[in-house]
């Protein structure tokens, strides 16, 4: 006997959900963690993030950036720095190095630290281990589930592809085979006077419906992150004829380079000066010889709404300029670009992160309840009873 989209979608939504139920409890508790990471950052550590007074004049990048690396231990390198136009706010200069084959969260990162700075007065506020930081913890746990990146980042990018099938199977079983005015009723509302078992039901069918948008989006921009041949595939598809952007490269000079401090010093107060009506700045620092120093200012608390600079890191020329309302950019770029924000519903305002945390919140409670309805009616089948034949 064929079976109907109806059985064959709530038998997907079934079998796929017992799979994969417990990743998908994490990812979306760890998730919920996540979504106000910074403002519970600013208010658990406000040493780290804000200075004691407000200076006149702030020191130079050269300056902040040795005064960071002294604080390092083994002689290590400051690869980036975070800035904010905000005139109470740390700097706060990182460096780190992974290791992608390592199979634990422990062996990935061979190094992470953070180093928080006083801009006016130089001093050290504090050197953090990020390696331990709780929320760095909680990000690799949503990740990769501790377990590496080969390994974690698998499980985690084909459970959100399972995910997304749970999602669409589950619209499709959540509409029902009769539409009626008392169902219409129940597949919007819970019905909180009915049993246990009943209120147990709505709170899966009828929250998940409620939810099923915003995870629709955390699924499909995880996926762009977790699938690299998604990831092109989306690209490449909307930008159509779009020309492909060169990467900027700097010109390595015939001779030895000696002006190191000046050219940082320019780019610092260059990007200084641009933060004028922004939110932060970040700058990551060359790793080769032809790198380039590149600096991302973001307007607002949408990261995508940002400019973009490349300098070479010999001159301090500025390679390439790129502006998030840059029409020759291709739609696909842009939309590769609103990724972040998208996943955290930073692109619908505070309003969408709301939205996102309670949707993360019901996507935690989805596969307990779920369960709880699959184990009701095992439960209830009645064992099958064996005809004995007479001979």
């Amino acid at each position: 006997m064929k079976l109907t989209l109806r059985k064959a979608a709530l038998q997907l939504h079934l079998w796929l959900g017992l799979t994969s139920g417990l990743v998908v409890v994490i990812m979306a508790a760890t998730g919920c963690i996540l979504a106000f990471e910074e403002e519970l950052k600013h208010l658990i550590y406000p040493k780290r993030y804000f200075t004691e007074n407000i200076g006149s004049k702030k020191l130079s990048l050269s300056e902040l950036s040795l005064q960071a690396e002294k604080v390092l231990p083994d002689g290590l390198k400051i690869k980036r720095v975070q800035m904010s136009s905000n005139p109470s706010r740390t700097y706060v200069f990182r460096t780190l190095k992974m290791d992608n084959d390592a199979l634990t969260y422990w062996g990935t990162y061979l190094y992470y630290y953070r180093v928080y700075i006083d801009p006016y007065t130089g001093k050290v506020q504090e050197v953090e281990d990020a390696k331990y930081d709780f929320f760095e913890i909680v990000l690799d746990l949503h990740r990769r589930l501790l377990l590496g990146e080969k390994i974690g980042k698998a499980i985690t990018g084909y459970s959100t592809l399972i995910l997304a099938v749970i999602l669409l199977s589950g619209l499709i079983i959540w509409y029902p085979k009769k539409m009626s005015k008392k169902m219409l009723k129940g597949m919007f509302l819970l019905k909180t006077s009915a049993s246990w078992k009943r209120v147990n039901y709505d709170l899966h069918n009828v929250l998940g419906f409620y939810a099923v948008i915003p995870l629709i989006l955390i699924s499909y921009s995880a996926l762009i992150w977790n699938f690299e041949n998604i990831d092109k595939w989306v690209k490449n598809t909307l930008n159509r004829k779009t020309p492909t952007e060169q990467k900027a490269k700097s010109i390595i000079p015939s001779e030895e380079f000696t002006k190191r401090e000046i050219v940082l010093n320019s780019i610092g107060q260059k990007v200084e000066k641009d933060l004028v009506n922004k939110k932060s700045a970040m700058i990551n620092f060359p790793r080769s010889e032809e790198g380039t120093y590149y600096a991302e200012l973001t307007y607002g608390n949408k990261q995508y709404q940002n400019q973009q600079y490349n300098f070479d890191q010999y001159s301090g020329k500025i390679l390439k300029h790129q502006f998030y309302k840059d029409e020759k950019i291709g739609h696909g770029t842009a939309l590769r670009e609103r990724n972040y924000d998208l996943h955290t519903g930073s692109i619908f305002g505070i309003f969408g992160r709301i939205i996102y945390l309670l949707a993360g919140i019901i996507a935690t409670s989805l596969p307990i309840t779920g369960f709880i309805i699959y184990f009701n009616r095992k439960k209830k089948k009645p064992k099958k009873k064996h005809s004995i034949r007479k001979g």
